[in-house]
């Protein structure tokens, strides 16, 4: 049995020695680029550990190219938001759109979608309608939950249920898809399919509303970004959604007036917002949100009919992803 770290060197290794094309060089040196940039790997990883929570058998490529595919979709869906977001950097290092051209930064993109397609198509023959079904539908659910992110930067009037079913689509669908996938190809039965898929998606929900909670509340040396980003950009969190909706009087009119504000010095801001939301009791109903749940989560894996002693690992992957305070 592989633990979830060396599952993230293993795929690390896979896609280091990857040959995902040559010619034209304009086409696939940015695919080369955008995944010689690393990252945590943890979707192919999950994949692999789902796997291996159902079957005896040895990675070979028939679970080990759709855990790849997994991730180059992912990097996929990063290199597309970099363009939407006229992002500059990535992970340290240049976009590709800022390191080549926008058309460039598509084309190489939409590439990567059909390179995944290709990758999730080695699964065993009479798994691949089902494999194929998970794929496509996390696919659309992040792009789903990608269109709700856009829209809500122009809405007054998101609600909180709304917030939670577009994290739900934009980040936990990939992690629930990646288990599901995994599980599939496993050989799982249809209820510990169901019970891994609930695991992933509660736990994708609960690191989102942490990470919304770090992004105004988090040690900056320990979070790994400057703190306050959400606040500067109006960003509708969960933290937000709920203040707009408990603010009175005073505090309505004063978190309005940070909200409205064109020009304001961004340390002021972020201090002033941090202040309505801690005398409104955000950061409570923030962890009490985000502990329910991690908690559906833990119930949705102890469901699974499974080794303990397996499952433990992703136990503690669930509490690794929101553990990130101190």
């Amino acid at each position: 049995m592989y633990s979830l770290k060396e599952l993230q060197e293993l795929i690390h290794n896979e896609i280091s020695s990857l040959s995902t094309g040559e010619e034209p060089k304009g086409l696939y040196e940015p695919i080369h680029y955008v995944l010689s940039l690393g990252g945590k790997r943890i979707r192919p990883a999950l994949c692999l550990l789902a796997y291996q929570l159902f079957s005896k058998k040895e990675f070979g490529k028939e679970v080990i190219y759709p855990a790849i595919g997994l991730e180059v979709f992912h990097n996929f869906t990063l290199l597309h938001d970099d363009v939407m977001d006229a992002a500059n950097m990535r992970r340290g290092m240049p976009t590709v759109h800022k390191k080549w051209d926008g058309n460039t930064a598509i084309l190489s993109g939409d590439a990567m979608m059909i390179k995944a397609y290709q990758y999730m198509a080695e699964c065993p023959e009479k798994y691949m309608p089902e494999v194929m079904k998970a794929f496509n539908d996390l696919a659309l659910g992040v792009c789903e939950g990608q269109q709700y992110d856009m829209d809500f930067e122009s809405r007054s009037n998101v609600s909180v249920d709304e917030y939670l079913e577009m994290i739900r689509l934009k980040t936990s669908v990939l992690i629930a898809g990646s288990l599901k996938i995994g599980a599939i190809i496993g050989g799982a039965s249809q209820k510990d399919k169901n019970f891994l898929y609930k695991f992933g998606e509660n736990i994708g929900i609960a690191f989102q509303l942490q990470d919304d909670f770090l992004d105004v509340y988090g040690d900056p040396a320990v979070f790994g970004k400057n703190i306050g980003g959400d606040i500067v950009n109006n960003k509708k969190t969960f933290l937000l959604l709920q203040a707009l909706q408990k603010a009175q009087g005073q505090a309505k009119e004063e978190l309005n007036k940070w909200l409205e504000s064109k020009d304001a010095d961004t340390e002021k801001k972020i201090a002033a917002v941090r202040n309505i939301y801690d005398e409104l009791g955000i950061p409570g109903l923030s962890q009490d949100l985000m502990n329910k749940y991690f908690n559906r989560s833990i119930e949705a894996l102890e469901q699974i009919d499974a080794d303990e002693n397996q499952k433990a690992d992703l136990k503690q992957f669930a509490v690794n992803l929101i553990d990130r305070v101190n």
